[in-house]
């Protein structure tokens, strides 16, 4: 056995190690920045929910800021993935809809991230918005397709940009407002997934017909 190989397997742990604390850090960085805001975030309560020291914390993290940085461009690659759209030929109830699924699912297994978004949005983007060149392209080319379909009159004729943000905001209610929403409906927070598919088809049908695809 060479020297190589007798330290392959302990690398390996470390690295495997290195890369479940990271994920502890990231997830438990996600809980407070949802909670408590930029601002109201203290690496302390990071370190503290990770199960860590903040010492260990700053081993691994620049700053609270840099981490905060790092946990939107993950939301925006995320999104980037969501709200793709599949083949323009399927035409726009197949490739909306599946949007709204997708988009929807994200909004009930991932509301912390999505209320991380939205509360950066309402502070003005001053952290996001140089990140933001490729999620303005993927929309701008989103927007094309749909206006190409309205040429088609595979849909009723309006600002297609609008109806992107329509589909964003109906959708975005379910994580920003989850517990409002179950409040009312008298259902659990996160919903079981029979009351998830019931939601998903309740959205979908009303931002169709919304939109006037035929």
């Amino acid at each position: 056995m060479t020297d190589t190989d007798s330290e392959a397997p302990a690398t390996r742990g470390r690295s495997r190690k290195y890369t479940q604390v990271l994920g502890l850090i990231n997830q438990a960085a996600i809980e407070v920045f949802a909670s408590e805001g930029l601002a109201g975030a203290s690496t302390q309560a990071i370190a503290d929910k990770a199960g860590l020291s903040k010492a260990q914390l700053h081993y691994y993290i620049e700053s609270k800021e840099a981490l905060y940085r790092q946990v939107l461009q993950d939301i925006l690659t995320d999104w980037i993935v969501v709200f793709g759209f599949s083949d323009e030929a399927f035409g726009p109830r197949k490739v909306l809809g599946d949007l709204i699924q997708r988009k929807m699912m994200f909004s009930f297994e991932h509301p912390l991230r999505s209320r991380i978004f939205t509360a950066e949005m309402m502070r003005g983007a001053p952290v996001i918005n140089s990140m933001m060149d490729t999620s303005k392209q993927r929309t701008d080319q989103a927007a094309a397709v749909i206006q190409n379909w309205m040429n088609q009159g595979l849909m009723d004729k309006a600002d297609p940009m609008l109806v992107l943000f329509h589909i964003w905001a109906v959708t975005q209610f379910y994580a920003d407002h989850a517990t409002q929403a179950a409040y009312y409906r008298n259902t659990a927070q996160q919903g079981d997934d029979k009351d998830r598919r019931y939601l998903i088809e309740q959205v979908t049908e009303f931002l169709l017909k919304g939109a006037g695809v035929k």
